[in-house]
C-alpha cells in the first residue's frame, strides 16, 4: 500500500523539505506530539520544532527517519537572559536537538540597543554551532515593524554566523480595534525584504500564517527556505492532488 510519502512527486518533496512541523501550542500534551510527530514521519517533513521538555522524547519518536528535531529557546517572548537562552540552547543540543530556533530580546531590539542583540545572537549562535546545531533567529516581526530595524536585524545576524534569520514565533498576538488579539506572521514583503539584506549564507524561514499550498509556493517564491506550519496535511494533501504521485 502506497504512502502519502510514496506517492509525493519531486515537487511537492521539495515542498515538505521545507516545512518545520511546529509543535508548539502551549496545550499540546504528550500524546499530541505523538500524533505530530507521526504526521512529521508521513509526509517526511525537513523537521519538527517542539518545545525544550519535549526534544528527547521527539528525537526517539523519529529515530531513523530524515526529519530533524529543532527546538524553541527564549519562546515565545523573547525575555530570558543571555545566559538562560545559552542554556536553553546547550540543554536542547545534549537532548538531542539538531535546531535551535531562538527568539530574540524584542524590547531591546526596539530601543535600538543593538549592542545587547548582537550579544545574546553570538552567544546562542556560538554555542549551538559548538553542539553542531544551526540556528534560527526569529524577529517577531508582528512586533519587531520598523523597516529599519529588521535590516539591523538581518545585518546583525549575517555578521554573528547564523544560519536562518526568521520572521515570526505564530505567537505575537497585538490587540485590535475591537479589543481581540490577533497576529500576522510572515508576509511576502518581509521575507523579501530579509533574502535582500541578509549575507548569501544566511537563509530565510517564514512563520506564522502560512497555512495552504498556496502560501507556501509563495514563500518559496520570495527565496526563503524553509517555513513553520501546523496545516502540514492540508498543505501537502493539496500539493500531491494538484501535482499528481510520480
Amino acid at each position: 500500500m502506497k504512502t502519502e510519502r510514496d506517492q509525493m512527486n519531486p515537487k511537492v518533496k521539495e515542498l515538505a523539505k521545507m516545512i518545520d512541523h511546529s509543535i508548539l501550542h502551549p496545550t499540546l500534551t504528550d500524546e499530541d506530539l505523538r500524533r505530530e510527530c507521526e504526521v512529521a514521519k508521513k509526509y517526511d517533513v525537513a523537521s519538527v520544532c517542539v518545545k525544550p521538555y519535549a526534544v528527547k522524547q521527539a528525537v526517539q519518536l523519529l529515530k531513523g527517519t530524515d526529519v530533524l528535531v529543532g527546538c524553541v529557546i527564549g519562546f515565545p517572548a523573547g525575555n530570558s537572559s543571555i545566559d538562560v537562552k545559552v542554556f536553553e540552547a546547550e540543554r536542547a543540543c545534549e537532548d538531542g536537538a539538531v535546531e535551535i530556533d531562538m527568539v530574540i530580546n524584542i524590547g531591546k531590539a526596539l530601543q535600538g540597543d543593538w549592542d545587547y542583540i548582537k550579544e545574546e545572537i553570538r552567544s546562542v549562535t556560538e554555542t549551538s554551532h559548538k553542539n553542531n546545531a544551526i540556528v534560527k533567529v526569529i524577529f517577531e516581526t508582528d512586533f519587531v515593524t520598523r523597516t529599519e530595524d529588521k535590516i539591523k536585524l538581518c545585518e546583525i545576524c549575517t555578521e554573528a554566523g547564523a544560519d536562518f534569520v526568521k520572521t515570526s514565533t505564530g505567537f505575537g498576538f497585538v490587540k485590535q480595534p475591537d479589543g481581540s488579539y490577533n497576529y500576522t506572521g510572515a508576509t511576502l514583503d518581509d521575507l523579501r525584504l530579509m533574502r535582500k539584506h541578509s549575507g548569501p549564507n544566511v537563509q530565510i524561514k517564514a512563520a506564522g500564517g502560512v497555512r495552504t499550498l498556496e502560501d507556501l509556493i509563495k514563500v518559496k517564491e520570495t527565496g526563503a527556505t524553509r517555513s513553520g506550519a501546523t496545516a502540514t496535511i492540508k498543505i501537502l494533501d493539496d500539493g500531491i492532488e494538484r501535482f499528481g504521485d510520480k
